[in-house]
Formats: C-alpha cells, structure tokens, sequence
C-alpha cells in the first residue's frame, strides 16, 4: 500500500510523525499543543503551531497634522523603541507629511518566443481599449468601486518576450488575487485573437505606481544630544545620507532600517511584508545601482528629510480578513483607508531613519541597542519575567554582555531571593 502522503495526514499523524523523526522531547511537544489554535490550520499547508511575535506600538508620532500611535510587530527591541524616537525629534505643527499619487497594482502577461515583437506590438497598441474592457469585465463590481483597470504598457524584452502590463487600480484591497485573474483572462483573449506563446500572467510586486512619498523639516536645535549641538548632529546626518547615495554596502543597511519600521507595520496591518521588501529594494536600485530610499539635507537651520518607496498594501482583503487584530490595528493607528495605511507606513520609515542616523553619528548605534537587548538576553537565559529587571540591572555596566554573564547574573538574582 502506497504511504500516505504528508499534507494527507491528519494533524495529530502529523505532529507524532514529527515528534519521533526529530526526538522532541515531551516538554517540547507541550509548548507546540499550546500554542496551537484550530482557525490558522486552515491558512497554511502542513499546519504545526502558531508562531507569535510581540506586538507593541510607536508613539509621538505626527503625520499631517494628527497625532497617531502606530501598531508594530517585531521581534527585535529596538526598533519600536527608533520609531517612537524618531517621531518625537520630527514633532511640529504638521509633523511628517505624506502624499500618494495613485495606487495601481501592475499585472504582467509575458510572451515568449515572439518572432514578429513589431507586428505583436502594433497590433497590442490598436487593441488597447477592447483589452481594457476585457479586464474590468472580469470583476465589474470593482468599476463600482471606482477602481478597475487604468492602462497599460508595451514593453519588449531583450532577446525574444514581451510584457503587457495592466495598470489596474484595486480600490481599498491588497489585489493580488483580483489582478492575477484579470492577466488571466486578458491572456485568454490574446491567445484567441493572436498566435503567441503566454509564458505566464501574474502581478509584479515592483509597485511603482503605488509610489508614497513622506516628508518632513525639522529645526537642527531639535537633534542636539547632550554633547553635540544640533547644527553639527544635522550636518553629520546629511553626510551619512550621502554616503548612504553612493555606497551600495552602506544603502543596504541603511536602508534596512528603513524596512524595520516599515515591515514591522505592514505585519501588525495583515499586509504582504514580503512583497514590500521586494518592491523596496527593487526601487533603490532603479538609476542602475543599489542606493538610499531616503535623503536628508540642510537648508539654513532646518533639516529636511525625504522617503519614497513603493507601498502597494491593502486596508481590505487578505490577511486582514482572517487576523482579528488587524481591524484592532487600524483603529489605534486611526486608518480608514487603504491611501492612509500608505501614508503612516511611510512615516514610521522616515523616523526610523532619523533615529537610526542620529544614533550612528552622535552616540553610536550600540550605546542605546545593546541596553534594550538586554532584557532579551536574560529571557534567553531562562529568566522569568519577574527576574527579568534584577538580571538587566545586574549585566547593565557590562559594554558587550554575553551569556556567561547573563547566566551568572541569573543566579546571582536566584541566590539573593533564597536569602531574603
């Protein structure tokens, strides 16, 4: 008799078969079944437990004039700790600004092997309102909506494709689904008007007309530190940003901190963080090297910060219909629409940026890293929560603690409570 295969097997088969090919111990399988919840085993294939992160919330923060604290989910200390700074040294009147353009997703229906790309394209260019018709045929309720399909592009790929890209503009929904049968149906009507070869019809996550921009101006006199005046700290950041511009090793970090903020809550908002991350890293590489997403400069005694990234995510659909603490989510950080979620991502960004830089050229990066990692090095210890505060406050005077320490000072604080 053939095995059953594993995708087959019931979970409890599942989990057993497991738990004796990896010699889980009894205890381990008790943290698995406790974490374990019925209504996400239908989300994923081969479903074991459910994996948490924390999620906390960034403060002080202003975008267009209103104050806002944005959810965030992450594992690492710092970075919620960064976003509620950055948003209190770009605290004004108006705060951080945003703007959206238009928000379209782009589909793609590639051809492959086209012999006559002239004869293709002509024919593509003369055709081009009935293939829009046949796209918002497909879902008519989104014309209602006011969305639907805006228009497209001919682009022909060295040495033998083609791309017909949809421009379609998916209301208030992530769309990933919704644009990938909208290709498809409009590659059906190419293969029954045409004789070319549709390799595949499918959305590209390269969101360039979802395209957010945050902004902000800020008084040098807001950045000084305790041992550096605001005019030197503001000039330090703008050499940081250039450098960020022409060092590709340097742009990667920097912008990785950007996509700390960012991903954090495009996570807690039930958005794709994967096709975020994608679209970013695609987009700071558009002038033909990898550079920064932001730039900071100096006008007089005010520095002026700047962040555009494609940032297609949806305030419907999706991953936002089956986590219940996303709509939770949306109405602390006061998120009413799919333009607003844009806005606010984008400004986590920018004062994640701003704190991370003002850190790297004033104190360092560790001096404030290291005192919130701490509390995550004493939990990896062993340390209840309890004796969580005893233990961080007995490794804070160490520069660079480790384990050893960590454990020592773990039972230093058992020791000391046994003789109370």
């Amino acid at each position: 008799m053939a095995q059953t295969p594993f995708y087959r097997l019931p979970y409890g088969a599942r989990r057993d078969l497991l738990a004796q090919q990896s010699h889980l111990t009894v205890q381990q399988l008790a943290k698995i079944a406790a974490r374990q919840r019925s209504a996400d085993a239908d989300l994923i294939e081969n479903y074991l437990t459910t994996y948490g992160l924390p999620e906390g919330v960034a403060v002080n923060l202003r975008v267009n004039g209103q104050t806002i604290a944005v959810p965030m989910v992450t594992e690492e200390p710092s970075v919620i700790a960064a976003a509620s700074n950055g948003g209190r040294l770009l605290t004004s009147e108006r705060g951080i600004t945003t703007k959206v353009e238009r928000r379209e997703v782009m589909g793609q229906i590639v051809l492959s092997h086209v012999a006559d790309r002239t004869g293709v394209k002509a024919w593509l260019t003369a055709h081009q309102d009935e293939l829009l018709k046949v796209a918002n045929e497909v879902h008519p309720s989104l014309i209602g909506h006011g969305g639907g399909a805006r228009s497209l592009r001919i682009r022909c790929i060295p040495p033998y494709w083609m791309s017909l890209d949809l421009f379609i503009d998916v209301g208030e929904a992530m769309g990933a689904n919704l644009v990938n049968t909208i290709c498809e149906a409009v590659a059906n009507y190419l293969k029954e008007h045409l004789t070319v070869n549709v390799l595949m019809s499918i959305l590209s996550n390269y969101a360039t007309h979802s395209l957010v921009t945050a902004e902000v101006a800020v008084p040098v006199d807001q950045l000084a530190t305790k041992t550096i005046d605001g005019a030197t700290v503001g000039q330090r950041i703008c050499d940081a940003s250039d450098f960020a511009e022409h060092d590709p090793y340097r742009a990667v970090t920097h912008n990785k901190g950007i996509m700390n903020g960012i991903d954090a809550v495009v996570l807690a908002m039930g958005n794709d963080w994967r096709a975020v991350e994608s679209g970013a890293h695609a987009y700071a590489s558009r002038h033909g090297s990898y550079q920064s997403l932001s730039r900071w400069w100096l006008e007089d005694t005010t520095l002026h910060g700047e962040l555009t990234l494609p940032l297609a995510l949806g305030y419907v659909g999706g991953a936002t219909r089956v986590f219940p603490l996303v709509v939770i989510n949306q109405q602390i950080a006061q998120i009413t629409s799919a333009r607003e979620l844009m806005g606010v991502t984008a400004a986590v960004g920018l004062a994640q940026n701003l704190a991370a830089l003002r850190a790297l050229v004033t104190d360092g990066i560790q001096h404030g890293h290291m005192q919130l990692q701490l509390k995550s090095l004493a939990l990896s210890v062993g340390a209840t929560p309890g004796e969580v505060p005893a233990v961080v406050g007995r490794l804070r005077d160490n520069t660079q603690p480790t384990t050893a320490q960590a454990k020592a000072a773990l039972l230093a604080v058992r020791q000391a409570n046994l003789e109370k």
